[in-house]
């Protein structure tokens, strides 16, 4: 059996996150995002890759959302009320709080302040959001009779999380965007060890290694105080919900501290609303804010108002968070055409900017520039840029971490930049064992699963497996230091009880494994066992009187002459469990005893006889699968040197 996956975004780039996979016929959609750097075609993912028909709901078992933002859920509402996708919708308590806000955020500032064609309308996501079900973490979710899912935390942003999936024995997990390090507002990543056959991660940060967030946050700090010193304006443009809240805990904390006096600013209302919703779903944030939420909310900012637009170019330092993050547009952009030109000012960049938007271009730009926004419009950038370390998404360290832990049978990565994650994939083959892939956008890749079957076993069996294998390992002293020799026993017994059974499928019955003679029975047939066997000569010293034609030693001295043998065998074994049984000599299924038939068939060579020495012959016999050793075992005993 296979995983199917189908990338429809976010193979080999960052942006409209969305894969398709199929696990023992059922079809789940991983998020169903838009990409923030583009206004055509390529906007959304190529849902007709899906279906051809376009018959979405019959084509997916279910959709699953990782968190609210647009570069995960920004197609959602297009996906289910233009393209006519009416089946389930899964997603934890917070996203379905906060995405109708992005959503809603996102078609103003396109459609109403831009004049883009509207792509859906708030009816639409009002009715899109109808249709989602809530999860809450650690909650199994049984969507049909063979496939259920579950939710882990994946800090991030509030209510990000990582989906497990399951039908029959093929699992994965599918990780959206997470944090393998706890912030200011949300604790680090949690999940159960799983049994996977795939784990599918992003890679953002794929070969990046963060310092230490105190570090960051100190040059952060250092950067906008030294900005507002001067005079000048600070523009952090950022998403009203995830890294807003950080950035704001930590500016207000620092205001108290040094007693500062400038205005921070909020853009818009959303960030409001947003930060109601944080106080209410306190219990999705870290240890330490619900610690402290007796006595104060962390997300009541003492220093922080909303903006008015009537304020971008009045006089004094100020510090504004306008949406949305990386200058794509809308507010942030509006600011930045003003602040721009102004050398006292200051940009700071999130940690990541899509390809195709403003801050994208900042990132690798030699201050003074320009940046061309279109035929007509070009923006004169003289002020100063700063790049936030502040990112929600965990660094290479912390991938490797969750790919180890998890230890999954196969890998694939999706959300990031290709060279960085080429790198990345070399890193978990060499290191973990595991098999990556990369898959670009459109791409399928099949991914092999293990199939286990739940099987019963019969009482004769059972016994079988009891039946001790005892394996006698002897330790070479010569080889061993003074230490080991005080510790380490000379003769090591192991007893590793294995048995060989035969998986049977009967009609209207459970599967049963059974041992070898069982299933003989049940066929009606006779056992058949291909055996080999080699009857052999051996001189010996003729030191006894009587009969001389009697090629045998006495009883007595056969018993003598099996054990010499089996002593020589066990020095010459030392990794086999050489039986001696008075009778015969027995390894695994090689036997070794005297032979008195002269006519015996499995005999070869002529005889010579001599004065002082006697003939004995021995007979070998064994299975096919000792061949090998028995041919070793008959070398032997053909050299074995007896003095009188």
């Amino acid at each position: 059996m296979v995983i199917e996956c189908l990338v429809l975004g976010a193979g080999q780039e960052v942006g409209k996150s969305c894969v398709v996979v199929t696990i023992n016929g059922k079809r789940i959609m991983f998020d169903c995002g838009m990409h923030m750097g583009y206004l055509d075609h390529r906007r959304y993912p190529d849902f007709s890759l899906i279906s051809k028909s376009h018959d979405f709901t019959r084509s997916l078992s279910c959709i699953i959302i990782t968190h609210f933002h647009l570069d995960h859920i920004g197609a959602l509402p297009y996906f289910t009320q233009v393209c006519g996708y009416n089946g389930p919708i899964y997603m934890t308590y917070p996203t379905k709080a906060l995405a109708p806000l992005m959503l809603e955020d996102y078609r103003k500032v396109m459609v109403d302040r831009r004049g883009e064609e509207e792509q859906f309308s708030s009816e639409h996501i009002v009715e899109c959001m109808k249709k989602v079900t809530a999860v809450d973490l650690k909650q199994t979710i049984q969507v049909d009779e063979d496939l259920q899912i579950r939710a882990y935390y994946a800090g991030h942003v509030l209510g990000a999380a990582m989906f497990y999936a399951k039908v029959g024995d093929a699992a994965i997990v599918y990780t959206g965007d997470y944090n393998m390090t706890p912030d200011r507002h949300l604790g680090a990543a949690q999940i159960d060890r799983l049994q996977l056959d795939l784990v599918i991660t992003e890679s953002t940060y794929a070969t990046t290694y963060r310092d230490s967030k105190y570090v960051r946050e100190r040059e952060f700090l250092k950067a906008v105080h030294k900005c507002v010193a001067s005079g000048g304006k600070v523009l952090i443009p950022t998403f009203a919900l995830g890294r807003a809240q950080e950035l704001c805990m930590l500016l207000d904390d620092y205001w108290e501290r040094m007693n500062l006096k400038v205005p921070i600013y909020f853009s818009a209302g959303l960030t409001i609303q947003a930060n109601m919703y944080y106080k209410v779903l306190i219990n999705w944030t870290s240890q330490k804010v619900k610690d402290t939420y007796a006595t104060r909310n962390a997300f009541d900012f003492k220093n922080v108002l909303s903006f008015d637009r009537s304020l971008i170019n009045a006089p004094g330092a100020c510090v504004l968070f306008a949406t949305p993050g990386m200058i794509s547009g809308g507010f942030s952009l509006e600011v930045f055409k003003q602040w721009a030109p102004c050398e006292k000012n200051l940009v700071t960049l999130p940690g990541y900017c899509v390809a195709g938007t403003v801050g994208h271009k900042l990132m690798s730009a030699k201050i003074p520039t320009q940046i061309r926004l279109d035929e007509d419009v070009q923006i004169n950038v003289r002020c100063q840029i700063h790049q936030l370390s502040f990112s929600p998404h965990t660094d290479a360290k912390g991938i490797m971490d969750l790919v180890k832990f998890l230890s999954p049978k196969h890998v694939i990565l999706v959300h990031g930049e290709k060279p960085k994650m080429v790198t990345l994939k070399e890193k978990i083959q060499s290191e973990l064992g595991i098999q990556c892939y990369l898959p670009a956008n459109s791409e399928s890749l099949c991914i092999p699963t293990t199939h286990h079957i739940k099987a019963g076993a019969s009482d004769a069996f059972v016994r079988s497996c009891l039946s001790p294998n005892f394996k006698f390992l002897k330790t070479n002293s010569a080889e061993l230091d003074d230490s080991h020799k005080r510790t380490m026993p000379l003769l090591q017994v192991y007893d590793d009880r294995v048995s060989e059974g035969i998986l049977t499928l009967q009609k209207n019955q459970s599967p049963k494994v059974v041992n070898q003679n069982e299933f003989m029975e049940a066929l009606g047939v006779e056992k058949h066992e291909v055996k080999l066997a080699h009857c052999f000569r051996v001189y010996i010293p003729d030191s006894e009187s009587g009969d001389a034609s009697d090629c045998l030693p006495s009883t007595s001295r056969k018993g003598s002459l099996l054990h010499l043998i089996s002593e020589k065998l066990c020095r010459e074994l030392p990794d086999f469990d050489v039986q001696d049984c008075q009778e015969h000599i027995q390894i695994q299924s090689v036997v070794v005893s005297f032979c008195s038939n002269e006519k015996c068939p499995h005999r070869t060579g002529v005889s010579l006889q001599s004065v002082d020495k006697k003939e004995v012959h021995f007979c070998c016999s064994w299975s096919v699968a000792d061949d090998a050793l028995a041919w070793r075992i008959v070398a032997s005993i053909k050299n074995l040197e007896l003095d009188t």
